[in-house]
């Protein structure tokens, strides 16, 4: 049996040893960093939702209205206004953007993203599951990006597919001169919303 001294020193060198490996600093850091990513992903999940479901009413409205005429106008105006209030609210940056784009180009990362949404799709990943994520560091500051796929609904169809009416495209090409965004068939990914989230 050790006698009380020397169980003392045992105890002693077993606490140094603990904060020398894991310094006490380090370890709060660790799981500051942890929650702070944690936080950004809530609040970016929370953000899409919010974005995709205020969207969805406001063009809906404008569907039963006045038709698909009436919800273009919703996409060109309402929509940057939505992501601006989105964005606002949770402290971060969030948009729509596609492969093949009509308001928003994909930066070099969402291609690259959206590209291998495309190969997930192609091996029967459901779409509504088609999510990613990554932090990063840019000049110094890190964030999390985060993107999630859009599928393309019955509804995109009228302003999205391969037989849009002429004079819906007609409106769509005097805002949008360098439109892409039209072919898609039911069942594809239309593009996915994007979100950059500064971490502490």
């Amino acid at each position: 049996m050790l006698s009380p001294n020397i169980y003392l020193r045992y105890s002693l060198a077993a606490v140094i040893a603990i904060s020398v490996t894991f310094p006490l600093g380090t370890l709060a850091e660790s799981a500051q960093a942890q929650m702070s990513e944690q936080t950004a992903m809530q609040k970016s999940q929370a953000a899409i939702k919010e974005y995709a479901t205020t969207l969805k009413a406001a063009l809906q409205t404008a569907m039963k209205a006045g038709g698909p005429m009436a919800a273009i106008p919703v996409c060109h105006t309402q929509a940057p206004q939505i992501a601006a209030q989105v964005g606002k609210k949770y402290d971060l940056e969030i948009h729509r953007t596609s492969l093949k784009p009509r308001a928003i180009a994909p930066q070099p990362w969402e291609k690259t993203v959206l590209e291998q949404f495309e190969v997930e799709k192609d091996a029967g990943k459901p779409i509504g599951k088609i999510v990613w994520h990554k932090t990063v560091e840019v000049d110094g500051q890190k964030e999390l990006r985060l993107m999630k796929a859009i599928p393309t609904g019955e509804v995109c169809l009228t302003c999205h597919g391969t037989n849009v009416a002429p004079a819906v495209l007609s409106k769509i090409k005097s805002l949008y001169p360098n439109d892409e965004a039209t072919g898609y068939k039911l069942g594809d990914i239309r593009g996915a919303f994007s979100v950059t989230a500064a971490l502490n």
